[in-house]
């Protein structure tokens, strides 16, 4: 199954005293559907997740969900280094309403294959609710390998992947053996046009935040087959995918956000707001992207 072709792993806006502000993720859960993105991923690690509480998540979900109605699908992180608290989660998600749901390789035990597959196939036993999984060794230490992927992708709600491995070849991989009809999602900005070469269905975004028309655009021109204007997209766009990661994500992003009316707000420990020399390089690379 395919959540569409533009996810963004959204931001958790947070007031001075870096309390969530719910009706700040409302106002930008609805900013990003009407700027090219067809879900949101809530409560992913852009949305710093390590660092708020089960209760504020799902109170995200909650107000997200609400916002944006049926006009996009609304992904919940559930995922952790726990099996049990991945299952609580992903029960309580969908009960609220979300539309699916997506879980991390577990991080720092480092399970086996057997290990992540025995994690997934219960989470998904958990509910009806489709699941994409993620895998992202370099901040999990393991890389879930395609002969893995492969057998969660026999459970019939298990219908999507976060590839964030940056193995090119590990892609090919996942899509010479896996159904065709088992989606497959880029989780760096930078590669989504090459894993589109190679046959993903799309982007996973931080980016999203601020151009996700322009990544539309660039999809959309793929996908009509017009791969020169892709190319063309791409090539623009990448100084921004790069530079938006100059210090830990979501730090970037959550300040390039003031130039589309959002009030991100800060970050929680152990974050810290961007430095100066940060924020000029930010401004100065918005500017020229957008100008």
């Amino acid at each position: 199954m395919s959540f569409g072709r533009i996810l963004t792993a959204m931001v958790t806006p947070m007031n001075e005293a870096l309390e969530i502000d719910y009706k700040e993720a409302g106002r930008l859960a609805l900013h990003l559907v009407k700027h090219g993105n067809d879900g949101i991923v809530v409560a992913g690690t852009t949305g710093e997740s390590p660092t708020i509480s089960s209760e504020e998540k799902l109170e995200l979900f909650k107000v997200v969900k609400e916002a944006v109605g049926s006009r996009a699908v609304v992904i919940a992180g559930i995922g952790s280094n726990t099996t049990e608290g991945s299952i609580a989660l992903a029960k309580e998600a969908a009960a609220i309403g979300v539309d699916g749901l997506m879980a991390v390789v577990p991080y720092y035990n480092k399970p086996s294959q057997e290990g992540l597959y025995q994690h997934f196939r219960n989470i998904a036993a958990a509910t009806p609710l489709p699941l994409m999984l993620y895998n992202i060794p370099g901040r999990c230490s393991v890389n879930m390998l395609p002969e893995t992927v492969l057998r969660l992708s026999k459970i019939p709600n298990i219908t999507a992947l976060k590839e964030s491995s940056g193995m090119m070849d590990q892609l090919s991989e996942l899509k010479r053996i896996l159904p065709e009809n088992f989606a497959i999602y880029s989780g760096d900005d930078s590669l989504t046009l090459p894993m589109l070469a190679l046959g993903s269905t799309g982007i996973v975004s931080v980016a999203g935040h601020v151009v996700g028309d322009e990544m539309r655009n660039m999809i959309d021109s793929w996908f009509a087959g017009d791969t020169q204007t892709a190319l063309q997209w791409h090539l623009k766009l990448t100084p921004l995918f790069k530079g938006i990661f100059v210090t830990a994500s979501p730090v970037p992003i959550k300040y390039l956000l003031k130039y589309q009316g959002i009030n991100a707000g800060g970050v929680r420990l152990p974050l810290v707001d961007a430095v100066e020399t940060e924020k000029a390089f930010l401004d100065d690379l918005y500017l020229r992207i957008k100008g």
